[in-house]
C-alpha cells in the first residue's frame, strides 16, 4: 500500500454519532466519525497512546485482528502505524460500513471489515495465526474469555503473539490461558486495560 505523506490535505470523513482521531503514523491526525450504539467504548486517546507506545516495536508488518471493533480505533491506529494486515469484525452493520468507508477514503487495501459475532467466526472458520489481537468487548456479556480461549485453542495466534485486552476485572483475575503472561496493565477509571504476550512453549 502506498504511503500518504503526513502533510498531505485529506478531507476529514465525518458520519454517525462519535469522532475518533488517529494519534500517530501515516494518517496522524485524522478524524473519522462512527456509529454509536450500546455498550460501545472507544479505547480513549490516551490509553490508545499508551497500548501503542507498549507494541511500537512490534506494530510494523504484523498480522492484525480486531474482533470486536466498534468504533475501529485500534484497528486503524494499527494499520496507520504500518501493520502488514489487519482483519475487523462487527456485528454492527452501520459500524462495518462506517468502517469500510473510512478505508476506501484512506485508499488502504491492506484491511478488511466482516460484518460477524466474533466467537461464532473463532469457532466456524479456518484458523490463520495472528500476530496481534485486539480484545475490547461489549462487557457484562461474557465475551472475554470464551474469546481468549478460542484464539488459544483454536490455533488464531502466532507462536509469539501479543493480545491486548480491556476489563472490568483486573487481569490477574481472568483466569487467561497458562501460556499467556501479562506483560503490562494500567487502570483508566473502570476499566483495566493490560497486554499480554502468548508463550509457545
Amino acid at each position: 500500500m502506498a504511503k500518504r505523506p503526513v502533510s498531505a490535505k485529506i478531507p476529514a470523513a465525518h458520519s454517525g454519532d462519535g469522532q475518533l482521531r488517529i494519534i500517530a503514523g501515516q494518517w496522524r491526525s485524522r478524524q473519522f466519525g462512527f456509529p454509536m450504539a450500546h455498550g460501545l467504548r472507544p479505547t480513549p486517546n490516551r490509553v490508545r497512546e499508551t497500548l501503542f507506545n507498549w507494541l511500537a516495536p512490534y506494530v510494523e508488518a504484523a498480522k492484525v485482528f480486531d474482533p470486536f471493533s466498534g468504533s475501529g480505533a485500534l484497528f486503524l491506529e494499527a494499520l496507520s502505524r504500518g501493520a502488514g494486515s489487519a482483519l475487523a469484525l462487527d456485528l454492527n452493520p452501520a459500524a462495518v460500513t462506517s468502517l469500510r468507508g473510512h478505508l476506501t477514503t484512506l485508499r488502504c487495501d491492506n484491511g478488511q471489515v466482516l460484518q460477524s459475532d466474533a466467537l461464532t467466526y473463532l469457532q466456524s472458520q479456518p484458523a490463520t495465526p495472528f500476530d496481534l489481537v485486539f480484545l475490547d468487548p461489549p462487557f457484562s456479556q461474557n465475551l472475554l474469555l470464551p474469546a481468549c480461549e478460542l484464539l488459544e485453542q483454536r490455533g488464531w495466534l502466532a507462536d509469539d503473539a501479543w493480545v491486548y485486552t480491556e476489563s472490568e476485572q483486573p487481569p490477574s483475575s481472568l483466569g487467561m490461558p497458562g501460556n499467556w503472561r501479562l506483560h503490562r496493565e494500567q487502570k483508566a477509571g473502570q476499566v483495566h486495560y493490560a497486554l499480554w504476550q502468548r508463550s509457545h512453549a
